[in-house]
């Protein structure tokens, strides 16, 4: 009798031990729903937004986000093209665009490459990399900080109007910002829990393939990783393998589109800084980055930012670190622009989600101050400011129909009497018909060497004579900003030019370039 108890006391311990473990498993499932949840919906947040993001950015910033980029990959895939000077001196890598040179040959394959896919897919690419570095951003700062500091530097990182402005953009900075964002995540960081020393180094290595100065960002948090590791351990089972799959790996491509043997990095690096050929694209002061560069990058955060320094110095010292010395080294550079400061905008962010945090009753109102501040610039610069030269693009993309059927009409040949580069090329056109522009590559050491647009805008009409001895070599089209009519109206008038279009560009007219674009027809 007495066993009989015994087995039924312990067959319902049993029961209840199964019991415990099932509620257990339960209760579990129940707390990993919400957090499934949370992921779930910052991941469609961040999508959503960068997609958004990417419509309503509609200018042109820089050359370099078609000019290293698109038109390379439309000519790796398409055959036809204009590559700069700097694919012919062998300093610029294909890694990037064969990004997008992989985007185009799927969609010539399935016969769907119309000239807007071709636009918008890069952009949309790049939309959803930058919205996938968002959402890891904001779990590291989970990890690293309280849901409510988390939140708020998320905050200040998603309203940012030079993220909104440069994030989408087919630029080699965008892409190294991206980039940079996704190895913080996995840098080791006090307190982070994601870090990982492999991956972080591979994205370090990828962001160094497509942009040789992000070692610049990265040298103080490279010396800080190897401080705090064990070095032999590090160098034999990291640096080494990742740093010697990248380069071949890197070269290798390089190798097989330049056709011979062209190392990438040691040109960047001997054009650039021993030859100074960066330099022809303008200086400024020392100190533009500190009294001008710095601030319109980080914008009305930078308040912000000058508080979180004061707070969260201790702990956030290294980032602190990488910020200034980024700085400091891009200062002593003669040739500087925003762009190359903004792979460190997430850094700064850090310093100014703790300060908003720490503003307590009073972070709601500076947080509406802050994202009012911020939309103004980033719906501006985004859908007005500097949009005439992609705009220009749609109005010349009919003449490939002029140039595809035979017709009475002289077949379309368009120059363009603009700065250099000013618009994207056969990327935003997808048709061989004939264009041209004034080319201006640095002097490399020819004697008396004057560039073509220089040559021009010096003498315009001296240019034509030379350039056009006979009437019938004329174009049918030319681009032109709307400072130069008056200069060459005797020429306009002379050869039958007639005003076909008036394009809005900016509103704050510089230089040679306009407030407007004139495209004038030869009849």
């Amino acid at each position: 009798m007495e066993n009989l108890r015994s087995r039924l006391k312990f067959g319902s311990k049993v029961e209840d031990v199964k019991l415990r473990r099932r509620k257990s498993q339960l209760y579990s499932r129940q707390e990993e729903s919400p957090l499934n949840i949370g992921v779930l919906s910052v991941t469609v947040f961040c999508v959503v937004f960068r997609l958004i993001n990417c419509l309503l950015v509609q200018t042109s910033f820089v050359p370099d986000e078609y000019w290293q980029s698109l038109e390379v990959s439309h000519r790796m895939v398409y055959n036809y093209g204009y590559l700069t000077w700097e694919w012919k001196a062998g300093i610029r890598g294909f890694s990037y665009p064969l990004l997008f040179a992989f985007l185009y040959k799927i969609l010539q394959f399935i016969s769907y490459d119309s000239v807007q896919l071709l636009i918008w897919l890069p952009r949309i690419l790049q939309s959803l990399l930058a919205s996938f570095a968002d959402v890891k951003f904001f779990f590291l700062l989970q990890t690293l900080e309280n849901q409510d500091v988390a939140r708020w530097t998320f905050f200040c990182h998603m309203c940012s109007w030079f993220t909104w402005f440069c994030c989408t953009r087919t630029l080699t900075n965008s892409m190294e910002a991206t980039i940079t964002t996704l190895a913080l995540s996995y840098f080791p960081l006090p307190g982070s829990k994601t870090h990982s020393s492999k991956k972080y180094l591979a994205l370090v290595a990828l962001a160094v393939i497509i942009r040789p100065t992000a070692v610049i960002v990265w040298f103080p948090l490279l010396l800080y990783h190897f401080w705090q590791e064990d070095k032999l351990r590090l160098i034999t089972h990291n640096y080494i393998p990742i740093g010697t799959l990248a380069l071949v790996t890197s070269t290798a491509i390089d190798c097989f589109f330049y056709e011979k043997w062209t190392p990438v990095q040691f040109n960047f690096l001997k054009f650039n800084i021993l030859h100074s050929v960066a330099d022809f694209y303008g200086s400024h002061p020392w100190h533009w980055y500190l009294t001008q560069g710095f601030a319109v990058v980080i914008g009305p955060h930078l308040p912000l930012f000058l508080h979180g320094c004061m707070l969260a110095f201790k702990r956030y010292k290294i980032l602190l670190a990488a910020v200034v010395w980024t700085i400091a080294v891009y200062s002593l550079l003669p040739h500087k622009e925003f762009r190359f400061i903004y792979p460190v905008l997430p850094f700064c962010m850090v310093f100014c989600g703790i300060s908003l945090a720490h503003l307590k009753s009073w972070r709601r109102p500076a947080a509406a101050v802050l994202l009012s501040a911020n939309l103004i610039p980033a719906l501006y610069t985004g859908l007005i400011h500097q949009r005439g030269t992609l705009d220009v693009m749609n109005h010349l993309q009919p003449l490939c129909d002029v140039g595809n059927v035979s017709t009475t009409r002289p077949q379309p040949d368009v120059l363009f009497l603009m700065p250099c580069h000013s618009t994207p090329f056969y990327s935003h056109i997808h048709c061989p018909i004939k264009m041209r522009f004034l080319e201006c590559p640095p002097d490399l050491g020819e004697e008396a060497y004057v560039d073509e647009a220089e040559r021009f805008y010096e003498e315009p009409l001296l240019w034509f004579r030379t350039s056009f001895p006979y009437e019938s070599s004329l174009p049918t089209h030319l681009i032109m900003f709307d400072v130069l009519e008056k200069e060459i109206s005797a020429f306009l008038e002379g050869n039958n030019f007639v005003r076909a279009a008036k394009i809005f560009h900016t509103h704050f007219p510089e230089g040679r370039v306009g407030g407007s674009i004139f495209i004038y027809e030869r009849h």
